[in-house]
């Protein structure tokens, strides 16, 4: 999948070149939106904000949009609500859900791709760190995004609750020379047949890469019983 970005500093250029054939009410709509940045504004905010008489507010959207000055992004906490960004700007990760997501829908193959990837990574290195696993997937370059700290340590944290890796502490002798006591590492702990990693068990439970599981009890908003992925999970 591709998600690469046109330089920012280009669509700033081209922006700025077209604002001033807007009119009036498009300005002001155009202003409004370009003012929230990477996080956008929803069609509901635009129209309290700018107080736009309905016809007025219609034909301006339409207009920018014609105009390619802003676009329409997915949010994927609420994918029937329409969106704007100026096209300048890059949706924030409060409004893509992260790496995990693609155009607002939770991206299950992609997941499975990199985990995948993770316990290669790991077997063929035995043990190795947050570091060592993140500069090997720079190094194989299967990804056209960037995972951060956080993305690499969620889908290592889903694959010990998926018991395909385990977190060791290193000693800093025997097979963890090279790493400096204390620091915490990973090692495969499933083999198949022949000892390579038991990587056709990939259907894991999604908690361990959901960017609101901090938000998740069983009797809130965000809840297990309500989750469709865990209930995909549940039904694998």
């Amino acid at each position: 999948m591709s998600r690469s970005q046109e330089p920012s500093a280009l669509k700033r250029k081209r922006s700025d070149s077209q604002s001033g054939s807007l009119t009036e009410h498009e300005s002001k709509l155009y202003e409004a939106i370009r003012s929230k940045t990477d996080m956008g504004m929803s069609v509901q905010d635009l129209r309290r904000e700018t107080g736009l008489p309905t016809n007025f507010f219609t034909k301006s959207l339409k207009t920018l949009l014609g105009k390619h000055m802003i676009k329409e992004v997915k949010n994927f906490e609420n994918k029937t609500r329409k969106h704007y960004m100026a096209a300048e700007f890059e949706p924030s990760k409060e409004i893509t859900g992260g790496a995990w997501y693609d155009n607002g829908l939770f991206d299950t193959e992609f997941i499975k791709v990199v985990k995948r990837e993770f316990v290669r990574v790991i077997y063929d290195q035995k043990v190795a760190t947050l570091e060592d696993i993140s500069n090997a997937v720079s190094m194989k370059k299967f990804l056209t995004v960037n995972l951060s700290t956080q993305e690499l340590k969620q889908i290592l944290e889903a694959l010990v609750l998926d018991n395909e890796v385990m977190k060791v502490v290193s000693t800093g002798m025997g097979e963890f020379v090279g790493i400096k006591a204390g620091k915490d590492c990973y090692k495969c702990c499933k083999r198949g047949t022949r000892g390579e990693p038991n990587l056709a068990s990939m259907a894991s439970i999604p908690c361990g890469v959901c960017p609101r599981i901090n938000q998740c009890t069983p009797d809130g908003i965000i809840s297990p019983t309500t989750c469709e992925y865990f209930k995909k999970w549940l039904e694998f």
